[in-house]
């Protein structure tokens, strides 16, 4: 039985402005119906895996663990990284908690932001790779190159091991064009995608061999992690201590026992907005549109408009990426696809939500969206999941005034439990204690009207949460 691991602590900055810091892409539906983590995680549902052991950020996992519930996914556990801190120490995390079960068992290493139109090969190839792995080797699966990609790293085979497996010449960092075309000419080279499949104490006898300082750490991070709902949260400091380091430079470059299985599942890491053009279905002029988009002699372009953002309209444009949502429009030339990045690292710098945030700002309990901001006031719409409850929690410096207008909610309000209805509304004055429920089978739409000195989220004093938060 093999533990499939979901990694699913990256950013995605290149892919905003749907991909946020709060919301990444793995998290998104960008290439089907349903997240990239859900489908990430679908690939391994078939006998010969079992429940995925998924690790993700603290601030994601809420978000993580009601998409999977929403998909029927159970998870064997979420672990919760205080810190993003690489592959290799998440790697290292997994084994741990798999040693714990069976030493000798055995993990799939898989990215939760990758997508592959061709699934059931790399099935295939995990099968050809089985017996390496169980007998020792630390198997990574090389994705066979369609073009002269210089964004990806690269592996040289090796001397046949048998089965369709070969032993590692060496890694090749991202190359310039001229070398890239010389590896796909050769055809002895691979695209690196970053998928394992070894033993547990293997990769944890390499790691302590190569990196040892990272074993430690990860060791004590784990030792001293504990429960937290349905989550394992390791140890902050601990982890936070623990160096930032990529599998591949920890483990696989220095190791002797590396071996490569090559696969073309129809991979791509949808690391940037030209990644989803490539994959996507085009039109006669290569153009490919998604949601209100309106065109007129445009040409290979990706244009995508999200539900509730502005119509699109491109007239004779061409080798654009134009992305819509609800508080934000990007506008790029797809060759200059990558440097998206930079602007996110500008409007951090600038302080601004939109790097950070969507319009809709996701919570355990449901959602929350900012209607109008203003000096002393702001609106905000608020949707409660059913049975779901906000924390018992007061404010200094606001007050509030909340109005019903779908479903009903359950009001505490200093000494006193209310009832209010769809158009029924209540105040909460500035200090009192208070806490909002959906007592109801279908969600609680209410209008939720601030006025006062500061209106910051900071400005919450939280008294009890279901949620475990501070």
């Amino acid at each position: 039985m093999i533990t499939p691991v979901i990694l699913s602590g990256g950013a995605g900055t290149r892919l905003w402005p749907l991909s946020r810091s709060l919301y990444p892409k793995q998290l998104l539906p960008l290439v089907g119906t349903e997240s990239m983590l859900v489908e990430t995680a679908r690939r391994f549902a078939s006998p010969e895996f079992g429940a995925p052991l998924i690790i993700c950020s603290d601030q994601h996992r809420f978000i993580v663990a009601e998409q999977v519930r929403q998909a029927g996914i159970t998870p064997s556990g979420i672990i919760l990284e205080p810190v993003g801190r690489n592959t290799a120490p998440a790697a290292a995390i997994a084994a741990l908690a798999v040693a714990e079960r069976d030493p000798q068992g055995l993990l799939l290493l898989a990215a939760s932001d990758h997508a592959m139109t061709a699934p059931e090969a790399l099935q295939a190839a995990i099968a050809q790779g089985l017996s390496a792995a169980q007998a020792g080797k630390l198997v990574t699966f090389g994705i066979q190159p369609t073009r002269p990609e210089t964004g990806y790293g690269y592996i040289q085979r090796g001397a046949s091991l048998g089965d369709g497996v070969f032993a590692i010449d060496r890694f090749v960092e991202k190359p310039n064009l001229a070398t890239a075309e010389a590896y796909v000419a050769d055809g002895g080279y691979w695209w690196n995608a970053s998928l394992f499949l070894f033993r547990a104490d293997r990769f944890l006898e390499d790691l302590g061999r190569f990196r040892p300082d990272i074993l430690e750490a990860a060791q004590k991070a784990f030792q001293a992690a504990h429960r937290d709902l349905d989550f394992l949260r390791l140890d902050a400091a601990a982890f936070k201590a623990c160096p930032s380091e990529s599998i591949d430079y920890a483990v696989m470059e220095k190791s002797t026992q590396g071996a490569v299985v090559p696969v073309d599942p129809g991979w791509s890491d949808v690391g940037a907005w030209t990644a989803l053009w490539e994959i996507g279905t085009p039109d006669a002029d290569g153009t490919v549109s998604l949601g209100d988009v309106w065109t007129e002699g445009a040409r290979n372009s990706y244009l995508r408009s999200e539900p509730d953002a502005p119509l699109i309209a491109a007239v004779g444009i061409d080798n654009l990426v134009v992305v819509s949502t609800r508080d934000a429009v990007l506008v790029a030339h797809k060759d200059k696809a990558q440097d998206v990045k930079k602007i996110v690292d500008q409007l951090k710098a600038a302080g601004r939500s939109e790097a950070e945030s969507h319009a809709i700002v996701y919570r355990p309990w449901g959602s929350y969206e900012g209607l109008v901001a203003a000096e002393r006031y702001q609106v905000k719409r608020i949707v409660v999941k059913p049975g779901e409850k906000l924390s018992l929690q007061m404010h200094h410096h606001r007050a509030e005034h909340w109005v019903v207008v779908a479903g009903t909610a359950k009001v505490t309000r200093d000494q006193e439990d209310v009832l209010i209805f769809e158009n029924q509304s209540i105040y909460i004055p500035m200090g009192a204690t208070h806490r909002l429920e959906n007592p109801g089978k279908v969600p609680l739409h209410l209008i939720e009207v601030q006025s006062g000195a500061y209106l910051g989220e900071d400005d919450i004093v939280r008294l009890d949460d279901k949620y475990g938060r501070n």
